[in-house]
């Protein structure tokens, strides 16, 4: 049975990293995330900044926006997937786009996201996600010289990894 209450203290003691370039997105984002009942949410506008933010604040998720400045989205998760050269390659991170081609959603399975989501995003959609990494966290595996979520569903590995 699902606790509301330890799911709400559960969401209270997230820390959530917020990288979009996009001020009125990071306002209505952590608009969303505080009444959610998150109190601790830091921002990056760009993935630069994003980078140093994961290795200081150490943040319990990272919502990342696909089309950053200096280092995009794509190559922000490259570098937080690679393990032994970034500290913290299983951060849950939930990709944020405002373009939902199947294209792109195959990318970001690849680089490892565990969640996508197109703008505009819903308070509901988010806090779904949000629960989703919370309360069913998927293993992390090795995917080539990346770490990637476990796939929800059955796929050939060995196709995955040499795409990869």
């Amino acid at each position: 049975m699902i606790d509301h209450q330890q799911i709400q203290k559960a969401m209270e003691a997230l820390v959530v990293l917020l990288a979009d370039s996009n001020a009125y997105t990071r306002r209505l984002t952590r608009t969303m995330l505080t009444n959610l009942g998150i109190k601790s949410i830091y921002e990056s506008v760009d993935g630069i900044a994003a980078l140093e933010a994961i290795r200081t604040i150490n943040p319990d998720v990272m919502i990342l926006e696909w089309d950053l400045p200096v280092l995009d989205g794509p190559e922000v998760m490259r570098v937080v997937r690679s393990p032994g050269v970034f500290p913290k390659p299983s951060l849950p991170i939930i990709m944020l786009t405002d373009r939902g081609l199947r294209s792109r959603v195959t990318e970001a399975i690849r680089l490892g996201v565990n969640e996508f989501l197109v703008k505009p995003i819903s308070p509901k959609t988010l806090q779904q996600r949000l629960l989703g990494i919370l309360l069913n966290p998927r293993p992390m595996v090795r995917a080539g010289k990346y770490y990637i979520p476990m796939p929800r569903r059955r796929i050939d590995l060995k196709e995955f990894i040499s795409a990869a």
